[in-house]
């Protein structure tokens, strides 16, 4: 398991109950490098949106815990935010959330030419995707596997 996925993991298994205990939902948790700089985020959510304050009140309470535990060796800042409007949907709770609402699906290669197609999230399984296209009003199925993004959308032209 790679250094980020043991950090990820033990940052859920850590602040589950911290984020329970306010009503809230973890989204998701993530350990990245961008540029020389490291980076331990956790999204969450709640019914009808997460706050400045929510945001702060877990890290407030999260920060005693990574104080103590001490588990992870490089120098990072420790972000909580919201997943936002354009939220990647990573897992079957979100997908099931979003069903019936406008996606983006990308494609590690192209499908009848293209790699990127936008329509509303109809249906999901273990195996594969299916969203009705907007170009064409049919339903298009994607194998889980060929899928590299899926996230909403929002058409703000209309």
């Amino acid at each position: 398991m790679s250094k980020a996925k043991t950090y990820e993991e033990k940052t859920e298994k850590l602040i589950t109950p911290i984020i329970e205990e306010f009503g809230f939902e973890l989204v998701d948790t993530e350990y990245v490098k961008e540029g020389s700089d490291y980076f331990l985020r956790v999204y969450i959510d709640k019914e009808g949106g997460i706050t400045i304050e929510d945001c702060v009140a877990v890290s407030r309470k999260f920060n005693e815990i990574l104080d103590r535990e001490d588990y992870i060796d490089d120098m990072y800042t420790f972000e909580v935010s919201s997943p936002g409007v354009d939220r990647v949907l990573k897992k079957d709770k979100d997908l099931e959330r979003s069903i019936g609402k406008r996606t983006l699906i990308k494609t590690y290669n192209k499908i009848d030419g293209k790699k990127e197609f936008y329509g509303i999230l109809k249906s999901y399984d273990k195996e594969a995707i299916t969203i009705t296209e907007e170009e064409t009003q049919n339903d298009k199925e994607f194998s889980r596997k060929d899928i590299s993004l899926i996230r909403l959308s929002f058409n703000f032209d209309n």
